[in-house]
């Protein structure tokens, strides 16, 4: 087990310096100067203030070095935990930025991802053996899995937000109200939170559902269910072993949909201007700021890293044919 976790630990680490280094490569990709931008921004028409202010920029971003030298400044400032400072919100350090957005993000995309797998899991294997669930949520299911997460966006802010007004249509919290440890503010946050979850938790429901569904049949129309029925198991024992056996793919499928899900969730905070890093990403690529954007990509990288390896973990742990494998092979 040792040696497996040491592999899946060694492939993490190649991913995640693929991964950061292609995230360093694209905002400098990008057209624009950042520089310029800043300096458009300060509007000042004098032009030796203007040439003092974007030799000053460039050399306090680094843009005048050689290419080769910022990828090794960017390497050496990440190990030491600086991610630069944001030019779109200049001079504040990108990692301020990125921890007053993140708890935004994480609150939304960590309910959402759970939620949606457990109720789909269970909704799916109510429906395999239920005929009139099953002509129902079969439907549903695949309807709300074709729609892509800004079309139930839209659809949820027109009919609970515009129409019924039941919740606010955009950002994280009311303005008239002071961010504070208080009930209000608790019930307001919750208020603005419940579309955009709403939003990502049905889209990835319907998928989880028919996954689940699938499964189960697939397991109960088996070789080792006819079995057990023909020696007179109980119905209850077989489902039970059914549903054991499907829900290791959901597991994997959970790590593959990972990204899709981040990637949901940000086009989700956009189109609710819902103050995670989704709106940070906008913001950034709007602003050319490089290091912003770096940033934000970063954290979702080792996010995304970190839940597969956990998944990783977790597959092992409910799987006794991976531990089977793993001693077999260290034997």
């Amino acid at each position: 087990m040792r040696r497996y976790f040491a592999r899946k630990l060694l492939i993490y680490a190649l991913t995640f310096v693929v991964a950061v280094t292609v995230n360093w490569m694209i905002p400098r990709f990008m057209p624009g100067d950042p520089v310029s931008a800043m300096v458009a921004r300060a509007r000042v028409s004098q032009p030796e203030a203007v040439e003092a202010m974007r030799s000053y920029y460039n050399d306090l971003f680094g843009f005048d070095e050689p290419v080769w030298q910022q990828y090794l400044h960017f390497w050496t400032a990440l190990l030491r935990g600086d991610f630069g400072l944001s030019i779109w919100v200049f001079p504040k350090p990108v990692a301020d930025v990125l921890l007053d957005a993140l708890p935004y993000t994480l609150g939304l995309m960590i309910p959402a991802i759970l939620l949606s797998w457990f109720v789909g899991n269970w909704a799916g294997a109510l429906a395999a053996r239920r005929k009139v669930l099953d002509n129902t949520l079969l439907p549903a299911g695949y309807l709300l899995t074709a729609m892509p997460y800004m079309w139930i966006a839209v659809i949820l802010a027109w009919a609970l937000g515009s129409k019924a007004g039941w919740f606010p249509l955009s950002g994280g919290y009311s303005l008239n109200i002071q961010p504070s440890y208080s009930i209000d503010f608790a019930v307001d946050l919750l208020r603005h939170w419940v579309l955009p979850f709403l939003s990502l938790f049905l889209v990835a429901l319907g998928g989880w559902a028919i996954g689940m569904r699938n499964m189960i049949i697939y397991e109960l129309e088996s070789d080792y269910s006819s079995y057990l029925s023909a020696l007179g198991a109980p119905q209850r024992l077989i489902r039970r072993y059914a549903f054991r056996n499907a829900v290791l793919p959901q597991i994997t499928g959970l790590a593959l949909q990972l990204g899709v899900l981040v990637a949901g969730a940000l086009v989700t905070e956009i189109v609710f201007a819902y103050p995670g890093l989704g709106s940070l990403i906008l913001a950034a690529i709007q602003n050319q700021d490089f290091f912003l954007l770096q940033g934000a990509f970063l954290f979702i990288v080792i996010g995304v890293l970190i839940a597969n390896f956990l998944i990783d973990i977790v597959y092992v742990v409910v799987d006794p044919r991976t531990r089977t494998g793993m001693a077999g092979g260290q034997s």
